[in-house]
């Protein structure tokens, strides 16, 4: 059961904000490449992630949030593994994460997302901000 607490943040009873995410990934001329999005909020370096809004599922809040991070309207692939963490604002936060194909769109600057970059696996893990990212990078099994 889910509480609802202001600006959309979902929260499980035992506390935990659960938010979902997508990992972009396209055949490049070396192998696969991933977006990585700088977020000017946090000024950070991670993939489009955020947290879920009312009566959206997981699948949903990971499409959407990699739509509005990057202007690219994708499709799911394979789950990567779960991120727990501290967020910010001292919550314990849930992050599902999928590795996700680009159908339409091409990448557009935002608010949340500033910047959008795609690279090979090796070069995106010396930007990202964040070691817990890692993870999904070896979890993609070809890069």
């Amino acid at each position: 059961m889910r509480r609802q607490y202001a600006a959309c943040v979902t929260e499980w009873e035992d506390g935990q904000v659960r938010a979902a995410g997508g990992v972009p990934v396209r055949e490049g001329a070396s192998g696969i490449e991933v977006i990585v999005v700088h977020r000017p909020r946090y000024d950070d370096w991670t993939f489009p992630k955020g947290k879920r809004e009312p009566g959206e599922t997981d699948e949903e809040c990971a499409l959407r949030e990699v739509f509005e991070e990057t202007g690219l309207r994708c499709a799911l692939e394979d789950e990567l593994p779960s991120i727990s963490y501290v967020d910010h604002d001292g919550r314990p936060k849930f992050v599902r994460y999928w590795r996700v194909r680009v159908v339409e769109g091409s990448v557009v600057p935002n608010d949340e997302a500033d910047e959008a970059r795609w690279l090979p696996p090796a070069e995106a893990a010396t930007l990202l901000t964040y070691e817990r990212d890692h993870v999904l990078l070896g979890a993609l099994g070809d890069g």
